[in-house]
């Protein structure tokens, strides 16, 4: 029994260190500051969500090991979310409804993103980004550089071996590199 708890535990701050990983790079500044994602708790939320779905994406690929281990770097994402909220002194009795509506949000875009990945298309892609990520109009976007980013991040992970990233290294990301343009 006790064998089985320690496991658990060591899943679940696997787990929190694989999303941990993911927060750091939508933390970039190139992000906010290069390609124009809004520097709000809602662009915030957006960059988490790509980077969390991206390797949530990768992990499905390893079989019923590589699924349990994204269900729980889930999990721990939204854990986090939820002490977000707790933080931001969200009412208990809204928490819930909050909670229920980024989950919505997050498979939407991951179904999004992971679509267009998927048919390698740039447009859709694109599209998805600017209801998304640039829907409220601050600053000054640049989806290209963005989805130019994503797809750069997911060839990343595609080369990376499944067992070491969900056992023993991090994910590793590209850099942010920002289009003259941005």
């Amino acid at each position: 029994m006790f064998g089985s708890l320690k496991r658990r535990k060591q899943q679940r701050l696997r787990a929190e260190a694989l999303y941990d990983a993911c927060v750091v790079q939508a933390r970039s500044p190139e992000f906010y500051a290069g390609m124009g994602v809004p520097d709000t708790i809602d662009g915030r939320f957006e960059l988490i969500a790509l980077h969390v779905g991206l390797l949530i994406r990768r992990l499905n690929r390893e079989g019923e090991t590589g699924k349990a281990v994204a269900q729980d770097v889930f999990d721990a994402m939204f854990r986090d979310f939820d002490s977000g909220l707790r933080e931001m002194a969200i009412g208990d009795a809204s928490i819930g409804k909050n909670i229920k509506a980024m989950a919505s949000a997050f498979y939407g875009r991951v179904k999004a993103y992971d679509d267009a990945l998927a048919e390698q298309d740039a447009a859709a892609l694109g599209d998805a980004l600017k209801r998304n990520v640039f829907a409220t109009g601050e600053g000054d976007g640049s989806p290209e550089a963005l989805a130019a980013y994503i797809v750069a991040a997911q060839e990343a992970l595609d080369r990376q071996d499944g067992d070491a990233v969900m056992f023993t290294q991090s994910p590793e990301f590209p850099p942010v590199a920002v289009s003259a343009g941005a």
